[in-house]
């Protein structure tokens, strides 16, 4: 499929959109043409009424090595540069690009994950990563601090003390760590196939239904208890009114197959 992108490949599967980080010989570091594809092609499958969910993965050996220190709004060896312009123009449309997506993505780690690269898949819904895979955060050794929302999720999944360490001395934490903080859903020799499984299973639900559940869930992530059960009533009192409810109902009460339309 041609769709004019120069550092991803862009496909469709069925109602599943795959989108590939596609720099093999840099690690899948992306420079900001990378980064603002990556946005674009999320934006353009969402508009997409026919597709009904993404896959985020990388070609090669790597899922993504985070910044492209290659990159001409990095480099320090004419001045200073400001890596806060970088983040705002970025890196963090492209992470709330990927948390703002009324589809549920799903990444498939295929390989090393560093850096940046670590935000990226942390921000999709479902985390499918190959067994032994390297997650790094090696900020500190380039005289950095974490960044692109990392530190939010990890130190809520770890602690702070195991955060601390995990970005202060850059140790990596392997893909079998990771699934046991909750970080990542499972482990597949093949993240991909095991992926597009996955997104076959969410493309037969209700659109509305998943969109709800996700924006309730990130919702919860940062409300208290009762902020989160208002906004639970609210989607509860939307979706109970849609066409897909009464689809779903009678499907149950019939015992086949629902066939939702997002309406």
């Amino acid at each position: 499929m041609e769709t004019g992108y120069k550092f991803i490949i862009y496909e469709e599967q069925n109602a599943t959109a795959i989108i590939s980080l596609n720099r093999p010989d840099m690690y899948n570091a992306l420079n900001a043409e990378a980064k603002l594809e990556v946005v674009q092609a999320i934006r353009d499958a969402n508009k997409n009424s026919a597709i009904r969910s993404i896959v985020l993965t990388g070609k090669g050996k790597a899922f993504s090595t985070g910044q492209d220190l290659n990159d001409r709004s990095v480099q320090s060896s004419l001045g200073p540069v400001d890596l806060g312009q970088t983040l705002q123009n970025e890196w963090n449309p492209l992470i709330n690009s990927i948390r703002d997506s009324k589809k549920i993505i799903i990444a498939a780690v295929n390989g090393v994950c560093a850096g940046a690269g670590i935000s990226v898949a942390i921000a999709c819904d479902l985390i499918i990563a190959k067994p032994l895979t390297k997650f790094v955060g090696a900020f500190s050794r380039l005289g950095l601090a974490p960044d692109a929302g990392s530190t939010y999720t990890f130190v809520r999944a770890l602690g702070y003390q195991k955060t601390m360490a995990f970005f202060l001395l850059g140790e990596p934490l392997m893909a079998e760590e990771m699934l046991a903080a909750g970080l990542i859903n499972e482990l597949d020799e093949n993240p991909l196939v095991r992926s597009i499984e996955y997104s076959t299973a969410i493309n037969k639900l209700s659109p509305i239904s998943t969109e709800a559940i996700k924006k309730n869930l990130k919702f919860a992530m940062d409300a208290n208890f009762n902020e989160s059960m208002e906004r639970e009533m609210y989607a509860q009192r939307f979706l109970g009114r849609s066409s897909d409810y009464k689809e779903g109902l009678s499907a149950f009460l019939e015992k086949r197959d629902p066939q939702f339309t997002g309406n």
